[in-house]
């Protein structure tokens, strides 16, 4: 397969080479992990984690804001430890590659670890830039050793961590294959074609039909099979009620105004967000109080699911490692090991569970929305049906649900999310209406502008230094489009 550069005339290998990225998924095997090492058929229950790691890039390389040059906040922090917590960096750093020592130790003792593993492509671009090649080795040694390779599980994500319910669909769709393209360069081809499953940003999950539907398709669109979702942003088509089974794959549906419909894979993130959750290996205490469950036909070993920040919280820097270790140990070849969830769902695959078995779920509130609205009447009578559902109850909305379910991604984020509406729109104008080519350096370094001016920290922080850095990474874009196109 072909191999592709990790960076092009210094910015990062995001866009240019679709067609090499498609056809690698596209030919790519049916199964990613099988044969697993697991005793699936003797197993009572499994367990499943997920380490998010992210840094946003900042314009702070320097004093003035309209000339600093990009930097991770990582490398800010390293620069500046005697601000605020950034102490914390070297290890930030250290959470970042640790996991590259922990597998090859564990493994090497005979067990049988298993992560999965979410890094932002800002995070992945940072670290390279400022030096730290040791923690990207220690990963590719992971992710391209045989030995290592059914240990470790990559998720799929927004390139620059965008939120997906506030982030315009067609650029949510351009980060998506950013990730992919970048993953690529960084891990090889053969790594892109075990890269089936999503985690969106913050677990935002959007809920107004038509963007959600986007988001679906999107999805699978470029490949994946299947998605994480926080437990409290999805609901039962038949009742509007939240999931009973939680610990089973469900098939994530989505209908748009229009009509059509489109479904993937969903994998529950079950409640809480605190890292003290995988910092403590919770899912596994849980996974070990349960016994099989039926499905289409089946007993089948149920999963729990759980994912947090790799890095925030002292629980996290510093209880995980020998909490991992102990239960890995204790885990590997008993009754509820840990596994990956793509390893998962082709063991039930394998059974003849096939994705049109589980049972179905769709987006939050959206049962309210198609008591008044039949699918097919399209946009106008959607938002008319959402504005009188907003009249009815302040609670309904259709700005997405996350694991911050008390934080819109919207409301109050104007200042920032205006400048970002901007750069999207002119992006659209200059680049991808008249077909630009994405191999070209033009396009590739705008994009790069608009992809890290979209991450869900210009927003989080609401005001401040922190607005002002996304405002100014938007004015960058813009002034690129503007003199370069």
């Amino acid at each position: 397969m072909p191999e592709l550069p990790e960076y092009i005339d210094d910015v990062p290998n995001i866009c240019g080479a679709e067609a090499v990225i498609e056809g690698v998924i596209r030919s790519r095997p049916a199964t990613a992990f099988s044969p697993s090492s697991i005793d699936f058929p003797n197993i009572r229950s499994a367990c499943a984690i997920a380490l998010h790691m992210h840094q946003p890039l900042i314009p702070a390389g320097g004093d003035d804001l309209r000339t600093a040059a990009i930097v991770s906040n990582l490398q800010y922090m390293m620069e500046h430890q005697g601000i605020g917590d950034n102490h914390n960096a070297p290890v930030f750093a250290w959470c970042y590659k640790r996991i590259g020592e922990f597998i090859p130790q564990l493994a090497g003792e005979g067990k049988q670890p298993r992560v999965m593993l979410e890094y932002s492509g800002t995070l992945l671009h940072g670290l390279r830039k400022m030096g730290s090649d040791d923690v990207i080795e220690a990963l590719q040694a992971i992710t391209v050793h045989p030995e290592y390779g059914r240990c470790v599980e990559w998720l799929g994500a927004p390139w620059g961590h965008a939120v997906a319910p506030s982030t315009p669909v067609q650029d949510f769709r351009l980060h998506v294959r950013a990730f992919q393209q970048h993953f690529a360069a960084i891990f090889g081809t053969d790594a892109l074609t075990r890269l089936r499953g999503f985690s969106p940003s913050e677990m935002a999950l959007p809920n107004h039909p038509d963007v959600a539907y986007e988001f679906v398709k999107t999805l699978k669109d470029c490949g994946y099979d299947w998605v994480l979702v926080q437990e409290h942003t999805i609901e039962q088509p038949e009742t509007g009620r939240g999931p009973e089974k939680k610990h089973l794959p469900h098939r994530l549906v989505c209908r748009n105004s229009a009509g059509h419909e489109v479904s993937i894979v969903a994998i529950i993130k079950t409640q809480g967000s605190d890292t003290k959750l995988v910092a403590q290996m919770q899912p596994y205490y849980e996974a070990k109080g349960l016994d099989r469950w039926e499905l289409a036909g089946h007993r089948v070993p149920p999963l729990v699911s759980q994912i947090a920040d790799g890095e925030n919280g002292g629980v996290m820097m510093n209880e995980f490692p020998a909490k991992f270790f102990e239960v890995v140990r204790e885990a590997s070849g008993s009754a509820t090991p840990l596994v990956n969830v793509t390893e998962y769902l082709e063991h039930l695959a394998g059974l003849g569970i096939r994705a049109a078995d589980l049972p179905p779920v769709q987006p939050l509130f959206q049962q309210r929305i198609w008591e008044r609205f039949k699918p097919g009447d399209g946009p106008e009578k959607l938002a008319k049906a959402i504005e009188s559902l907003k009249r009815e109850d302040s609670r309904f909305s259709v700005e997405g649900g996350s694991w911050t379910n008390n934080l819109s991604w919207v409301r109050g984020y104007e200042n920032v999310l205006g400048p970002m509406d901007e750069a999207s729109a002119l992006f659209f104008e200059k680049a991808l209406k008249p077909g630009v080519a994405t191999s070209e350096p033009r396009f590739r370094n705008a994009l790069f502008h608009l992809l890290t001016s979209q991450t869900s920290c210009y927003r989080y922080w609401g005001q401040g230094l922190w607005t002002d850095y996304g405002r100014e990474l938007c004015r960058r874009t813009m002034e690129i489009l503007h003199h370069e196109f």
